[in-house]
């Protein structure tokens, strides 16, 4: 995975609380088990006009031109409720998001962004409408995953993420990356447990 320290981009806001991940990726716009393909289905069912078709709605923010190209989302609480369908990240990340700001995420979603490269963080509801409207008035944001804080038109705010995901984050690292980075420990228990219990070990 790309490495995620500091970006500057352009948000777009989605101030709807309880958003799950049906609305963020509808289950007939999974066609695959592939992480790729899936950014055309993002918030399908609110971004064109009909269930089948690719007309897309205006009103909807997606589909707002300010937003082109945007890779922070600020949105609702309890953001990517309902089923845990790892789908969601992958479209939001393959979509060009790197970065989620909400006041709660639901726990499930919160580790399939990390493990998956993007960043959610967490602030109070009135920072979160107050970056929202900044959005609006066209102000990039800037999100520091090691500093742990995210600005605006000179108002700055902080996070906390613990240790594990940051490093994830800020490597580029997947879960598996992660453990491998204790490989020596690892094989070093392992061969101390099987000389304690080879009863426990396959013979070669």
């Amino acid at each position: 995975m790309t490495p995620l320290v500091r970006l500057t981009a352009t948000a777009m806001p989605l101030m709807r609380d309880n958003v799950d991940t049906d609305a963020i990726i509808p289950s007939r716009e999974m066609k695959s088990v592939s992480k790729v393909g899936l950014a055309d289905g993002l918030f399908a069912g609110w971004r064109y006009k009909t269930a089948n078709g690719r007309d897309r709605n205006p009103a909807f923010v997606l589909n707002d031109p300010r937003y082109e190209g945007a890779q922070i989302l600020v949105t609702g609480a309890n953001f990517g409720c309902g089923s845990s369908r790892e789908h969601a990240v992958w479209a939001l990340a393959e979509y060009g998001f790197r970065v989620i700001v909400a006041p709660s995420f639901s726990p499930i979603f919160q580790g399939n962004c990390v493990r998956n490269g993007v960043a959610p963080i967490v602030l109070p509801t009135e920072a979160v409408e107050t970056l929202a409207a900044l959005a609006e008035q066209g102000e990039p944001i800037d999100v520091d995953i090691e500093a742990g804080t995210v600005a605006a038109a000179d108002r700055c705010w902080t996070f906390a993420m613990e240790a594990e995901p940051r490093t994830m984050l800020m490597e580029g690292l997947d879960a598996i990356e992660l453990t491998l980075r204790r490989k020596d420990e690892i094989l070093a228990f392992r061969a101390a447990d099987a000389r304690a219990r080879p009863w426990a070990y396959l013979a070669k």
